[in-house]
C-alpha cells in the first residue's frame, strides 16, 4: 500500500475569504433611466487551486457576471472566493473531485451573497444565482479528458444510413 493510502482521510476548512471583488457599471447614471429592466445576463464559473504544502490547498472560485442591454453593458461584476483546505489521506481521483468540486461547493454560497451584496450595492436589481452542480460539471470535465485521450472525438461517428 502507498503512504497516501495508509494515512486516514482528513478534510478541514482552514479559512474562506474574498480574495478579489470588482464591479463596473460603464454606463451609469443613464442605464438607470431604462423603462423596462431586462437584461441578458452572462454568468461564467472558473475553479482552480494551488497547492501550498503537501495537504494545504488554496481553492479559489471565480463568477463573473455580465448584463447587457441591448448592446449597453449595465454591470460586469466579479467575485473570487477563497478558501484554505486541509485535505490529506484521499487518492489521486478522490483529490481531484475533493478540489475540483468538493471545495467549490462549500464556496459558492459565500460567492454567491458576495456577488448580490456588489450587485445591490451598485443599485442595481437583484441577481439571483441558482445552485451549481459543481459535481456534475467535474464529472463532464472527465469524460471530456477521456474522449479527447481516446482520440479526440468528442462524440461518437453517426451512424451511416
Amino acid at each position: 500500500m502507498s503512504e497516501q493510502q495508509q494515512q486516514p482521510q482528513h478534510f478541514e476548512i482552514q479559512r474562506v475569504y474574498l480574495k478579489d471583488v470588482s464591479l463596473e457599471a460603464p454606463n451609469s447614471p443613464a442605464i438607470f433611466t431604462e423603462q423596462q429592466w431586462q437584461p441578458q445576463t452572462e454568468v461564467r464559473l472558473e475553479t482552480g487551486a494551488v497547492p501550498l504544502s503537501e495537504d494545504l490547498f488554496e481553492v479559489v472560485l471565480t463568477l463573473t457576471v455580465t448584463a447587457k442591454i441591448g448592446e449597453r453593458t449595465a454591470y460586469l461584476t466579479e467575485v473570487q472566493q477563497a478558501g484554505l483546505f486541509t485535505v490529506r489521506g484521499f487518492s489521486d481521483p478522490q483529490m481531484g473531485h475533493m478540489l475540483q468540486a468538493f471545495c467549490p461547493n462549500i464556496l459558492f454560497p459565500f460567492a454567491r451573497e458576495a456577488l448580490a451584496s456588489l450587485i445591490g450595492k451598485g443599485g442595481f436589481p437583484p441577481l439571483l444565482l441558482n445552485p451549481i452542480n459543481f459535481d456534475g460539471l467535474y464529472m463532464q470535465r472527465l469524460q471530456q479528458q477521456q474522449q479527447t485521450q481516446d482520440g479526440g472525438m468528442p462524440f461518437p461517428p453517426a451512424a451511416a444510413h
